[in-house]
């Protein structure tokens, strides 16, 4: 079982082996488990265990009780799971008699939405689950990363509601199939919390990973590849973005080659500091249903900029979010990009991004993607 502890005011239930459980109660989980072994009750109670998982969380330390009870010696094993902080963001919980084989459990890490600087950050531990290879993984990854690894998704709009705009007690629970960069292709389960305190301004995840051989691999349905093989042809690049805070959300269609938007230290410098107030004054036209046309300076992956022209539409059902569907063409006088160029070394210009993995991750990419 891992309970998750992800705003300091709440400890619910994650999942209970394979099984999600949406955030249910501990108390109402425990009783449950316990009535299947009713001489349990002789030497655990669910107040017991209440406080057991409550002195992991606060000492951030593994526990092994054993207990004497009807139906023999038990032992309860708890193990906090960590995030990038090195704060507990779930306790896992095992139960069962003493002397059987403990079964290994599927890895699992917390992490951090933290918007202002609107990066998702990771643990080095998540590499230990499949999407995400040694090679490819930094400390801080944009939303729209996070998207573009997973397939057969749509519920974009919810997991961006809670990032951007979430409430006292906003709570989300889903699973997305990754498709393997240099990595593994699998399946996370992912609980998160909004959270705005001294630990965070944004929300904190709990990634499970809950490969499994039964799990089926999914591919993109022969729609969705078919719209984006459309798309390609016809030249065009198409992406969802967050008008307020100025930056790329997710693509709809094959990412726009000649816009360095991946491996960045911040998803903001995809556009030039001097045209994100233009984008954001955009916004009121948008909300009442219009669109807009602008021409910005987008980032390229030569470090400099390149001028981009957006059409922007409304989000559909979300007019009254910062949320825009933008159309980006490369300006007719810049000069073609069919395929990144990895820059020559520069020690005057500041980094931007983590440009060795981005190039390991491009090399992958340009392999299996025919927009390169």
């Amino acid at each position: 079982m891992t309970v998750e502890t992800l705003t300091p005011d709440a400890m619910t239930v994650a999942s209970v082996g394979d099984t999600p459980r949406e955030f249910a109660g501990v108390q109402r989980v425990l009783q449950r488990l316990l009535a299947k072994t009713p001489a349990l009750y002789d030497g655990l109670t669910t107040a017991g265990i209440g406080e057991a998982l409550q002195s992991a969380l606060a000492q951030a330390t593994e526990l092994d009780l054993r207990v004497s009870t009807g139906a023999g010696p038990h032992l309860l094993r708890l193990r906090p799971v960590f995030g990038p902080t090195g704060a507990v963001h779930a306790v896992r919980m095992w139960l069962g008699p003493v002397g059987v084989r403990i079964p290994e459990p599927e890895a699992v890490v917390g992490a951090i939405w933290d918007l202002p600087t609107q990066t998702i950050q990771l643990p080095s531990g998540i590499t230990r689950m499949p999407g995400i290879a040694v090679e490819e993984y930094v400390p801080r990854m944009s939303v729209a990363e996070f998207f573009y690894r997973t397939v057969g998704f749509d519920r974009h709009a919810e997991v961006l509601d809670l990032l951007y705009d979430h409430k006292p007690g906003d709570k989300l629970q889903f699973e997305v199939n990754l498709l393997a960069g240099t990595g593994r292709p699998g399946r996370w389960r992912i609980s998160m919390r909004g959270r705005d305190d001294d630990r965070a301004q944004g929300a904190w995840w709990l990634i499970e990973d809950v490969t499994s051989p039964t799990t089926p691999v999914q591919w993109p349905t022969l729609e969705r590849v078919g719209l984006r093989e459309a798309h390609r042809r016809a030249g065009n690049h198409i992406a969802v973005l967050q008008l307020e805070h100025t930056s790329i959300s997710h693509w709809l269609t094959d990412p726009a080659p000649w816009i360095r938007w991946d491996y960045l230290f911040r998803p903001v410098d995809v556009f030039h500091p001097e045209d994100r107030g233009r984008l954001i004054e955009l916004g009121s036209r948008l909300r009442g249903g219009e669109t807009a046309e602008i021409t910005v300076r987008t980032l390229n992956y030569a470090g400099d900029h390149t001028p981009t022209s957006l059409l922007l539409y409304p989000y559909p059902g979300y007019s009254s979010r910062p949320l825009t569907i933008a159309e980006m063409v490369r300006d007719g006088d810049t000069p073609a990009v069919t395929l990144p160029q990895r820059p020559a070394p520069d020690p005057d210009r500041t980094p931007v991004g983590y440009d060795e993995q981005l190039w390991h991750w491009l090399a992958g990419r340009m392999k299996r993607s025919p927009a390169y």
